[in-house]
């Protein structure tokens, strides 16, 4: 099954450079903080150090940050956690961290060993083995086994955590890299095999091979035994392009080269490529995606789509033949038709079925179908009324068998073992529950948003709460990329929040996929102010309700939930009494022009752009900060290894608030990349700051 290449996006970013911006005049030009842009210069990491100091001073001794500190990482250490695993010729594979393995280990056993209690691992690479040896701080970025034999993987490792990773080939009889074998130095890449003496590569080639966004812009055939500068170009994109990429798909009509050029996030041109023969084009509409099945092409649409007499709906999934598509056939089978608040979340093919998972006001329901003489054959996988389910194919090109994972707020994960076909599913692997639930009632409500839209979101909170507008609560958000928030077991939240008797609010505002493509698309460039507008709602809901008021109500978000929440900071700050700020974008002025800001402009615009700058410009944090307002006590969360979203705009958004006399907390992990942390000491650390702050901000903890 090829992987969807617009999640692949996320994971590149392009290494810094620090551009002046050279498009307006004052007060944007006039930034006296560019230099904590220049992310690994004396100056600004002494001003990293500083800060990370006065925030570890005041948080570190409390109570409150020990406990919870101690809890989770007693959590993510876990040896009863769920190990998620990878099927590949017979075996399991798994990546592992726990307190003897922090960096973690990869390692695999056989699926009767898995069944049981007490599997029987067998360690094929140590991390933190590696990182001794070689001196290096290797991060795990994930592995490319050749799918021919399983004899050789190509292994992703990052320095530190960021997303720019060195590939090497290993030999996994000999569990060893491969003295000779492929090797890429540090780029931000993407490659896979081809057969087992090729691979098919995007990578930095050196000068004009990427893209404005820092991704790759050509894909190269590249033969085993002969340098990297002497393989062939398959595909070269425009320098305007976001990146391209490359996938083989098994599937059983035959083995199938894709190139994917990303012109912009959300659209893509394909192409089949052949060795022999030059690229075919695959006429598709940009904005869809598309895989393989048996001999089928499947194609899910994020626009209404009219290729011949039929109009099928945005947020559709369509079968054709694909031969009989190439020939020009444009009459297709619908798998799956959108309605209102039921919505495509995921696909995933085993070799008999397509497996369709739908959300209906944001709980999952799962659908399997298979094709027969007369259509499609359709059955529903038992799922909870309520809740998170994901499923996984274990092994798409050789049977029906499925991973099934159940959970929702209060339920931790189970993850079964279903044989599509047969009535048995097979229990694999229970989590234990790492929060008491008791007393704790999860309920879903609806606030009206500006423009009368129903916005709906989870509450979890004590059973009989008193709504006297004293609870302390936390509203989480995201809203952007087609994300959608669902009801999924959050041990950190629970423990660290929920469990002590805090409010925890998940909010599904626009911009997210709860409800398809029109939910996303509502929110996009000059309509972004809805998603913040949504969020502002379900705030003042929750104040009208009378479950908190603005002194015990805090807000949290990272990455494009971190814009959220510094839009949230500058524009509504009447609403809130803290706010956690994790990996955010703040200057929206300058964000195309850091690490992968170009590549999200189909999703806020482009500030170059006089119409769209005035837009961007009018929710921008950095530049909406006033001096004459109070705002709530903010915690900015980043990382000096995310290369990704920049850590210059934590770091300006910090500069400029005590510029202007605000209070706030600033943190920087110095390894972590985006994700803020590569181990679970760092991941507890970064979620007991967060926690012990929200605590005495909004909760009445020690101060």
């Amino acid at each position: 099954m090829i992987t969807q290449f617009r999640g692949r996006l996320v994971a590149l970013s392009l290494a810094f450079t620090a551009l002046a911006f050279a498009a307006d005049p004052a007060p944007d030009m006039d930034d006296p903080y560019l230099w904590l842009e220049n992310v690994d210069s004396t100056e600004a990491l002494a001003w990293v150090t500083d800060h990370n100091q006065i925030a570890l001073d005041e948080l570190t001794p409390t109570a409150i940050y020990r406990e919870t500190f101690d809890r989770l990482r007693a959590i993510f250490d876990s040896r009863d956690r769920i190990p998620a695993v990878v099927a590949r010729d017979g075996w399991y594979y798994n990546f592992w961290q726990d307190a003897a393995h922090t960096r973690g280990i990869w390692r695999r056993t056989r699926p009767a060993s898995y069944a049981t209690a007490q599997p029987e691992w067998e360690t094929l690479l140590d991390l933190d083995a590696l990182a001794a040896a070689e001196a290096e701080p290797w991060v795990w970025k994930g592995s490319v086994v050749r799918d021919t034999d399983h004899r050789r993987a190509l292994i992703q490792l990052s320095r530190g955590g960021g997303d720019a990773t060195v590939v090497r080939e290993f030999d996994l009889s000999a569990k060893a890299f491969v003295a000779d074998g492929f090797f890429l130095p540090e780029a931000k890449s993407d490659v896979t095999w081809a057969d087992d003496d090729t691979l098919l590569v995007a990578t930095d080639f050196g000068p004009d091979s990427l893209t404005q966004s820092g991704y790759p812009r050509i894909v190269k055939r590249w033969r085993r035994g002969t340098p990297l500068a002497e393989a062939t170009t398959v595909f070269a994109g425009d320098a305007t392009d976001v990146s391209t990429a490359a996938s083989v798909s098994d599937a059983a009509s035959g083995r199938k080269e894709v190139i994917y050029q990303a012109v912009t996030f959300y659209t893509s041109n394909y192409y089949l490529a052949d060795a022999e023969a030059p690229l075919t084009p695959l006429p598709v509409p940009a904005d869809a995606q598309i895989d393989f099945f048996q001999n089928y092409l499947l194609v899910s649409l994020r626009s209404d789509w009219a290729p011949a007499d039929v109009v099928y709906p945005a947020g559709a999934l369509l079968a054709v033949d694909f031969e009989a598509f190439m020939q020009g056939e444009r009459a297709f089978d619908v798998l799956f038709r959108p309605e209102e608040r039921v919505s495509l979340d995921s696909f995933t093919t085993t070799k008999n079925y397509v497996v369709v998972n739908t959300l209906n006001n944001v709980s999952n329901r799962i659908t399997t179908l298979r094709p027969a003489a007369e259509g499609w054959t359709r059955q529903d996988v038992a799922t909870p009324a309520f809740g998170t389910a994901s499923v996984r194919a274990v092994d798409s090109d050789h049977n029906d068998d499925l991973f099934l994972t159940l959970e929702n707020f209060l339920q931790p994960a189970t993850l079964s073992l279903v044989t599509l076909g047969e009535t048995d599913r097979t229990a694999l692997k229970r989590s234990p529950a790492f929060f008491d639930t008791a007393g704790l009632d999860v309920t879903q409500h609806e606030a009206v948003s500006a423009d009368g839209t129903k916005i709906p979101y989870f509450q979890v909170a004590r059973a009989g709460l008193k709504l006297d507008g004293s609870n302390p609560t936390l509203l989480y958000g995201y809203g952007g990329f087609e994300v959608s928030m669902t009801p999924g077991y959050l041990a950190s939240a629970g423990a660290g929040w929920m469990e002590r008797g805090g409010v925890y609010i998940l909010s599904n505002i626009r911009g997210g996929g709860e409800f398809g493509p029109a939910w996303h698309q509502a929110a996009l460039k000059e309509n972004r102010q809805r998603a913040y507008d949504d969020f502002a709602a379900i705030a003042e809901d929750l104040i009208a309700r009378g479950v908190t008021s603005p002194r015990h109500l805090g807000i949290m978000g990272g990455s494009n939930g971190g814009l959220l929440m510094g839009v949230m900071l500058t524009q509504r700050p009447e609403l809130f009494g803290a706010v956690v700020c994790q990996v955010p974008l703040l200057d929206m002025m300058r964000y195309h022009l850091l690490l992968a800001g170009a590549s999200w402009m189909g999703e806020y615009g482009d500030p170059e752009v006089p119409a769209e700058r005035a837009f961007i410009r009018a929710y921008s944090p950095y530049q909406n900060l006033r001096a004459d307002r109070a705002y709530p006590r903010t915690l900015f969360v980043t990382s000096t290894r995310d290369d990704r979203v920049h850590p210059g705009h934590a770091r300006k958004m910090a500069a400029r608030m005590e510029e202007q006399g605000h209070d706030f907390l600033y943190w920087e992990n110095t390894e972590g990349g985006h994700g803020g942390a590569t181990n679970n000491e760092q991941r507890a650390k970064l979620w007991a700051l967060s926690f012990a702050f929200l605590w005495r901000e909004l909760g009445g903890a020690e101060k």
